[in-house]
């Protein structure tokens, strides 16, 4: 979760040279910086560096960083969607892909690259809101008050997305990930009616590519029971959900999670102790990806990461 970023002093050096667009645009430094975590920690993966909205980009949307995305001009109208280019990644986001390349060429053999895409539910939340919210009350209630152009805009995020997640396994991505960063904010009715259609459009759309399928679902213990139904290999949970519930309301999947990064503050044996909380929690049966609940903060001292993934190893090697 976030491997790359601000809480690693090599990242933090490439940033102060070029800044966070210029890094997603550039080959060779999303390249660097993917690589540089696993130079540093003994990680079982990769996820390429680069950010949600950058697809976006591609597809016409006039944005910048300060430091969440902003978007110039919000959705408002229909005329706006129907505006927005179909996504073609060879020619809208090229960088992506060859930092994709540049990354698995890097990598040890033995550790697979994970490409990942934002959700349509959240980059449509960012597209209408214009800016980040704590609650995004304005795409909230544009759901409602415009359904058709709200359907429209979430169908052709949901058709960019399959070709964007596509390109990157082509490019070498191993697995590929959807992240679900503002589902939770809706109740299970406008969870299974809006943000659930557009994202088993994606998943049907990449399975048969033959690669594992992540969904991760920030804040959506509450309906984990409609995410069950999706055709995806692991969902990943936040560190609200207990992992054994998890593992009943989601049958077959693989689960991944679910420490909460705020205990990586903790002393050496408290982390530890929590951390053994999180493997008793999902069980010794298969199908549990050890991860943070969410991203790694950047105040985070990177010798607590080391120590975490040297416990898992130990704990999880017995």
């Amino acid at each position: 979760m976030r491997q790359a970023g601000r809480y690693l002093p090599e990242y933090r050096e490439v940033r102060a040279k070029v800044g966070f667009s210029e890094l997603t645009r550039s080959p060779e430094l999303a390249a660097e910086v993917t690589l540089q975590p696993i130079r540093r920690f003994a990680f079982d993966a990769s996820i390429i560096f680069s950010d949600i909205m950058v697809p976006l980009e591609g597809m016409g949307i006039d944005l910048d960083y300060a430091p969440g995305p902003v978007i110039a001009e919000p959705i408002r109208t229909m005329k706006q969607v129907e505006e927005m280019r179909s996504l073609e990644p060879q020619r809208d986001v090229p960088f992506v892909m060859e930092a994709i390349r540049l990354t698995r060429a890097g990598l040890p053999a033995h550790v697979p690259l994970i490409g990942f895409a934002g959700s349509p539910f959240t980059l449509f939340a960012y597209l209408v809101a214009g800016k980040p919210s704590k609650e995004f009350a304005v795409p909230r209630s544009f759901l409602h008050a415009e359904p058709q152009v709200s359907a429209r805009l979430l169908e052709k995020l949901a058709d960019a997305m399959i070709v964007y997640l596509r390109a990157q396994a082509a490019a070498g991505a191993q697995a590929l990930m959807l992240f679900e960063s503002w589902g939770g904010l809706l109740g299970p009715y406008d969870f299974r009616h809006v943000a659930l259609p557009p994202v088993k459009r994606i998943f049907d759309g990449l399975k048969d590519l033959g690669v594992p399928l992540i969904y991760f679902a920030n804040n959506c213990g509450t309906v984990l029971d409609i995410i069950s139904e999706l055709p995806v290999d692991v969902v990943g949970v936040d560190w609200r959900v207990p992992l054994a519930g998890a593992r009943k309301l989601l049958p077959g999947k693989a689960i991944q999670g679910n420490l909460d990064p705020a205990v990586l503050f903790a002393p050496k044996a408290t982390l530890e102790k929590r951390i053994d909380d999180v493997l008793a929690d999902a069980g010794p049966a298969p199908g549990h990806i050890f991860n943070l609940g969410h991203g790694i903060w950047p105040e985070v001292d990177p010798d607590a990461i080391t120590r975490l993934v040297d416990y898992v190893h130990e704990r999880t090697a017995k």
